[in-house]
């Protein structure tokens, strides 16, 4: 009978892993805004991408979808890269949205830009700023 004793020791030649006292991990569930705020970057990328099949925008738009869906993915993970680029989109699509409703008087532009809006303000609180890493 062969018993292996286990060990919380780090395996030889990798450093152990910092660990504050009294910490505990960022869950998702604790911020259910960001997984709709990345369900929404992942509606806007396909919408982007449907746009330029039906030719309705050029192809090199396409690389928005690219970053939409990478601030996506990564927000779910709680990177602070991700943040930071899923607040500058709400934040450009906002004063797109708003701009355009301004210009062309279309109701549905100033909702989209609302909601772009209420997005921003949920992502630049500081509970959600403290979760990221």
């Amino acid at each position: 009978m062969n018993v292996e004793a286990k060990s919380n020791l780090p395996a030889a030649g990798l450093p152990a892993p910092p660990v504050k006292p009294d910490a505990e991990p960022a869950k998702l569930s604790k911020l259910p805004g960001l997984i709709a705020i990345s369900l929404y970057m992942l509606l806007l990328a396909g919408i982007m991408i449907v746009r330029v099949a039906t030719g309705a925008a050029r192809p090199l738009m396409l690389i928005f979808p690219v970053f939409f869906v990478a601030a996506a993915l990564g927000m779910l993970l709680l990177l602070r890269w991700a943040w930071a680029l899923t607040l500058a989109a709400v934040a450009l699509s906002a004063g797109s949205f708003l701009w355009s409703f301004t210009t062309q008087h279309i109701a549905a532009s100033l909702l989209q830009g609302l909601l772009n809006l209420v997005f921003f303000l949920y992502l630049v609180r500081t509970d959600v700023r403290k979760n990221l890493h």
